[in-house]
């Protein structure tokens, strides 16, 4: 058997403590952080130390607290962006929560892609359900999952939806959390559509702060028409009339000129080189968009 004196006795427990750390660290939970709560306050950091204090170990990225207050659409338009970017069992807690304190229902729903969503049962999670599908949902009632016996009518973020973020990061079985429930509320999403007038859209999102306009056209649906790169695309928003050159990015054209673009998630995008494009037409969302099919 060799002999290991030691100082080198000292370094292998080391090298041994570091490996397991980061096993540790590869192993902790993730929690991905959604709000319209801004930063502003203290709110988000409250949160943030219920779940710390329930899990040590926890993760917490943000994904945004700068949703427009209020607006569940835009919220589940970022939950749905983001998801495909995390692995199978993540934690996505998300809180716009306009009927905070009603008798909406707050909930836990298990996407098809093994996600759990932590959230109030108001339409946030309908974006991730068109395209992933819901495997399960239940509605949180177990006490013991939530902060203290009485939730305040104004903060379930803090009170309820952190805290059953934290306990399903701990491990625990997430039936546990409430009985089943048969369907979250969903949103109708927004889908482009052909038309005998052309290819019908929807401005679904500014790419802030740029200030892009986002479509719900999908580049497939777009190419459809008969448009290639470096073809100028006649279009129509809000009943403004527009003729824009459709490229690759941003610096195909001169700065300060407007153009079609199809964006990182494969949507048909309208920006300016540079400049702001909302500001610069006073265009937002919803906004309606109509594209002819190219001429043959």
């Amino acid at each position: 058997m060799m002999k290991v004196d030691g100082a080198t006795q000292k370094v292998l427990s080391l090298l041994a403590g570091l490996a397991l750390a980061g096993c540790a660290a590869r192993q902790a939970p993730t929690v991905v952080f959604l709000s319209d709560f801004g930063t502003s306050d203290d709110s988000v950091a409250i949160c943030k130390g219920v779940m710390l204090e329930i899990e040590p170990r926890l993760r917490i990225v943000d994904l945004t607290h700068a949703v427009p207050p209020f607006s569940v659409r835009d919220g589940a338009h970022f939950l749905a962006g983001t998801a495909p970017a995390f692995p199978p069992g993540t934690i996505f807690l998300a809180v716009v929560d306009p009927g905070v304190g009603t008798p909406r229902k707050a909930i836990v729903a298990v996407s098809g892609r093994g996600q759990y969503f932590v959230l109030p049962d108001n339409g946030l999670v309908s974006d991730v359900a068109a395209r992933d599908g819901i495997r399960a949902a239940r509605e949180i009632s177990n006490p013991r999952w939530m902060l203290g016996a009485a939730p305040s009518s104004t903060f379930h973020g803090r009170d309820i939806f952190a805290p059953v973020a934290a306990h399903l990061a701990r491990g625990e079985d997430w039936t546990a959390v409430g009985p089943p429930l048969s369907s979250p509320v969903l949103h109708e999403a927004s889908e482009a559509k052909v038309t005998e007038a052309g290819l019908v859209g929807e401005v679904v999102a500014l790419d802030g702060p740029f200030g892009n306009l986002v479509t719900n056209i999908d580049a497939e649906h777009f190419r459809g028409l008969g448009y290639s790169l470096g073809d100028r695309v006649p279009l129509t928003i809000e009943g403004r009339s527009f003729v824009f050159p459709f490229v690759r990015t941003f610096a195909d054209v001169p700065i300060g000129k407007p153009l079609l673009y199809i964006d990182s998630r494969g949507r048909l995008a309208v920006a300016i080189n540079q400049g702001d494009f909302a500001q610069a037409y006073r265009i937002g969302r919803p906004a309606g968009i109509l594209i002819v099919p190219k001429p043959r």
